[in-house]
């Protein structure tokens, strides 16, 4: 595995998300209620949108357009409209430092 930083634990709400941009692939950094830390893409496979605007509640990342919500351990969709997952990203945090790997899209490889 192949971790790059992403962003600082202290920008991400707490709780709630995080835009940011990996080598050209749009990642949301999502801090729950209870500290955890997911990375998952940012970008809802139902209507295109970033997710990184939603709501957070306990491990799911609401969208805010049509309401649909994806689990931030999985990626799963556990709520209509959607119906298609969306990619998520190991992450670890090192002090202050958010790390994400991107796997195959790492730009570092």
């Amino acid at each position: 595995m192949s971790f790059t930083q992403i962003c600082s634990l202290a920008d991400v709400p707490q709780p709630g998300a995080l835009a940011c941009n990996l080598g050209g692939t749009a990642v949301a950094v999502v801090r729950t209620k209870d500290g955890e830390i997911f990375a998952i893409q940012d970008l809802c496979s139902h209507a295109s949108v970033p997710l990184s605007e939603g709501e957070v509640e306990g491990c799911t990342l609401e969208c805010w357009l049509h309401g649909s919500r994806f689990d931030l351990r999985t990626g799963k969709p556990t709520g209509p409209p959607a119906v298609d997952s969306v990619p998520t990203y190991p992450v670890r945090v090192e002090g202050d430092a958010v790390l994400v790997d991107l796997g195959d899209l790492d730009p570092t490889r």
